[in-house]
């Protein structure tokens, strides 16, 4: 049977959704590259998935200042290792910032407002943490915020330019702090280290995956990372398959062959796992009808998953009333066994 078979339990396997875990918040986070984290309990609850920890292990993470989140890549919230978050954003933050500038004029974000704006919260968070709300504040009483949006995409920029990061818990919100307070000792990496470094961990963790994959995570364009394939083709493996070419761990396979049962298990996922995020096409583990129902509208928002067998087979959420604690949307009838299945897998939830 051709590996192409087995793709969606490879990818769990990869993700170490199954098989060996990582051992902690922050080796996950280190293996995954990043982790999509603009729901940041949906992120969390993924962390602690692949650690068979908790979701207070990872909060743990996040306070003792191994984990942060930043604007990493494609300008969305990421949670990142905090010694690798300066490299990492000096690679992907030019793309994102001059795809943004047209918003960003709209938005009055000048280059003197963001130069204001970055004295402030030098000052306002020298040697301390503050919520979002007291530095915009502070912004907002130096006149620099002339839109709604414009604050969040001011702090945007300040993380993106490794000045500013999104640093430890404080009850359902995350304290913004300076970098250079948080993060002690930064890891420095070129451009081209940083990117082969970081495709390594992207094809490891999300193969076997195809250079589109790749680009698309990172919101790079193709010419990059077919240089950097180029650059690390001694670690990963080359796998072909109907004249398309896919990149993974040399071990994946070994993984498969240990680990199938545990892969093939009903597992619960939250919205926003990487599983579903890591790729350009879904349908290796979404029915094509179906990937509506995953993100109503395509409005970017992804469902929680039922997956079975490296298959999403429903969504699923909190219940949102008495006696309810799960609440499932099959694709078909799952019938009781399964059922009962997603119950336990729901009680088992870190």
């Amino acid at each position: 049977m051709s590996w192409v078979a087995d793709l969606p339990l490879l990818r769990l396997l990869a993700h170490r959704l199954a098989g060996p875990r990582l051992l902690s918040p922050a080796d996950a986070v280190g293996h995954l590259g990043a982790v999509q984290a603009q729901d940041l309990p949906g992120a969390l609850t993924s962390l602690a998935l692949r650690t068979d920890g908790t979701v207070e292990s990872v909060r743990a993470a996040l306070d003792a200042g191994a984990i942060v989140r930043t604007w990493s890549m494609r300008g969305t919230l990421h949670l990142v290792p905090a010694e690798d978050a300066g490299w990492m954003t000096a690679i992907t933050g030019a793309r994102t910032d001059a795809a943004a500038a047209k918003r960003h004029a709209e938005l009055g974000i000048t280059e003197p407002v963001l130069v204001q704006a970055g004295e402030i919260a030098e000052e306002v968070l020298a040697g301390r943490e503050l919520r979002r709300a007291d530095l915009f504040a502070r912004w907002n009483e130096a006149d620099l915020l002339t839109h709604s949006q414009t604050a969040v995409h001011l702090l945007g920029l300040l993380c993106r330019a490794g000045e500013l990061t999104l640093g430890p818990m404080s009850g359902t919100e995350q304290l913004v702090v300076r970098c250079r307070d948080w993060i002690p000792a930064p890891r420095h990496l070129g451009p081209d280290a940083g990117l082969d470094e970081w495709l390594t961990r992207y094809l490891h963790s999300h193969g076997p995956a195809t250079e589109r994959d790749a680009a698309r995570w990172f919101g790079l364009p193709l010419g990059p990372i077919r240089a950097s394939l180029a650059r690390i083709a001694g670690k990963v493996e080359r796998l072909e398959a109907a004249g398309e070419t896919y990149y993974a761990d040399p071990g994946l396979a070994d993984l498969l062959t240990e680990h199938r049962r545990d892969a093939s298990r009903l597992m619960l996922l939250p919205g926003f796992d990487e599983f579903m995020l890591g790729y350009v096409d879904r349908s290796f583990a979404v029915p094509p009808d179906r990937l509506d129902r995953l993100v109503p509208g395509g409005n970017g928002m992804f469902r929680s998953t039922i997956v079975k067998g490296g298959r999403v087979i429903g969504l699923w959420r909190r219940g949102r009333s008495a006696g309810s604690a799960v609440e499932i949307e099959p694709f078909r009838p799952l019938g009781p066994r399964v059922e009962a299945s997603v119950q336990r897998a729901f009680a088992r939830l870190p």
